[in-house]
């Protein structure tokens, strides 16, 4: 399959990374616009892990008011003020907050939950796992675990814009897109009910 300049840009408007980017990821999937999204997908994962410790120096607060009085504020970091001021980058702190508002979280990571929460739902499923075979336990565990706080936890999310992402995936590929470390540092909600 040739690769065109049309398919070059309909990539990019799919996925907001770089023409050369999104041409080498159509190289490498022989001009399948379907593998070439999973490969930069792949890619934005792998850019995020490597720009993991740089130190967060600038951001951009993006809101979100619903009608009805529900709202939300969301902090989204990044290294420099250059990315901070990019209207792009607002679109996606403004996209976190009306993620916040239509969920409600309750922690950001899966490292934020309470210590008391997950011995509280370990407790609860306990319960659920007694007669099953030892070796298999602690993984059914895990997995309740995991589903149970899956709606509570930000990053492990869905996007409600594009549910075959979670948020978490959202901000590798703004790391990707941008060239920077991003993450979500504070954010809140807020209900007049």
């Amino acid at each position: 399959m040739d690769i065109t300049t049309d398919t070059i840009k309909q990539l990019r408007e799919m996925t907001g990374v770089s023409v050369m980017q999104c041409k080498k990821a159509l190289e490498e999937a022989g001009g399948d616009i379907a593998k070439a999204e999973v490969i930069l997908r792949k890619h934005s994962a792998a850019s995020a892990e490597k720009k993991a410790e740089r130190e967060l120096g600038a951001g951009t607060i993006g809101t979100y008011v619903h009608e009805g009085g529900i709202g939300a504020m969301a902090l989204l970091s990044c290294e420099t003020d250059f990315v901070a001021k990019n209207p792009d980058f607002g679109k996606v702190a403004r996209d976190i907050a009306m993620q916040i508002t239509a969920t409600d979280p309750k922690y950001t990571s899966v490292d934020d939950i309470a210590p008391e929460a997950r011995a509280a739902a370990t407790a609860v499923f306990e319960k659920e796992v007694e007669g099953k075979p030892e070796e298999m336990k602690a993984k059914i565990m895990e997995g309740k675990l995991a589903s149970y706080f899956r709606d509570q936890v930000l990053l492990e999310q869905p996007f409600i814009k594009d549910e075959t992402k979670t948020i978490k995936e959202l901000l590798n590929e703004a790391t990707q897109k941008f060239g920077e470390r991003v993450e979500i540092t504070r954010f809140v909600r807020i209900s007049a009910r």
